[in-house]
């Protein structure tokens, strides 16, 4: 019997932002434009940036693919070097 295949939980819940805000950041002018890092009540993560889908999809590198329901998102990197103090080392 091989491994079951892994799928996000729609049910889940934002339960704590990673990092900084968008705002904190200065990564956006108030507009809506927000990314953001969120792990969910049930351990997964939520990226939220933009969605670069059609940017990507026909230079993706050797091996790298993105399956149907899955989107490449893009955040800015101060987002995720202000997250890396709350992602757990294991």
């Amino acid at each position: 019997m091989g491994e079951r295949r892994w799928e996000a939980d729609p049910t889940a819940e934002l339960h704590r932002r990673w990092g900084k805000s968008s705002h904190e950041l200065g990564n956006t002018s108030g507009d809506g434009s927000c990314p953001d890092i969120w792990e969910l009540n049930n351990g997964d993560v939520a990226v939220i940036g933009q969605d670069l889908t059609e940017s990507y999809q026909d230079r993706l590198p050797e091996g790298v693919s993105v399956d149907p329901g899955e989107r490449p998102i893009i955040i800015p990197r101060s987002t995720m070097i202000a997250a890396k103090v709350d992602i757990p080392d294991a």
